[in-house]
């Protein structure tokens, strides 16, 4: 509440570039019936404390975007009408969530299948 939000600029397509499209790059693949790689050590943690203290930074810090507060059909940004949704299937396995969670309540592990990005050339 004390600091003033940084407006990025949108991407360029030179130097930037936007989330989806990066995904898409990293030939990210997950069945998607398959168990959560991404595990809440507490469900209550992302909208109790991450939200109320710091506003999701789970949906910032991460470069694919996985995690998105969803909040109900009116829009309100009252805590007890929002829920922590984890994409998890654009996962690019940088384990970003599991550093810089500020509670540490993102446990990242490995995927079923050893499923995920498929980097071209490395």
């Amino acid at each position: 509440a004390e600091c003033a939000k940084i407006d990025y600029p949108k991407p360029d397509g030179v130097l930037s570039f936007d989330r989806l499209s990066s995904v898409f790059l990293s030939n990210t693949n997950h069945e998607e019936d398959q168990p959560c790689h991404l595990q809440l050590k507490d469900v209550s943690v992302p909208i109790a404390v991450n939200l109320a203290k710091y506003d999701a930074p789970e949906q910032r810090y991460c470069p694919a975007g996985v995690y998105e507060i969803v909040r109900d059909e009116s829009g309100h940004s009252s805590a007890s009408r929002a829920r922590l949704q984890i994409n998890a299937q654009n996962c690019v396995h940088c384990k970003t969530c599991d550093i810089k969670d500020p509670t540490q309540n993102i446990n990242w592990v490995v995927p079923q299948g050893g499923e995920g990005p498929i980097y071209q050339g490395m």
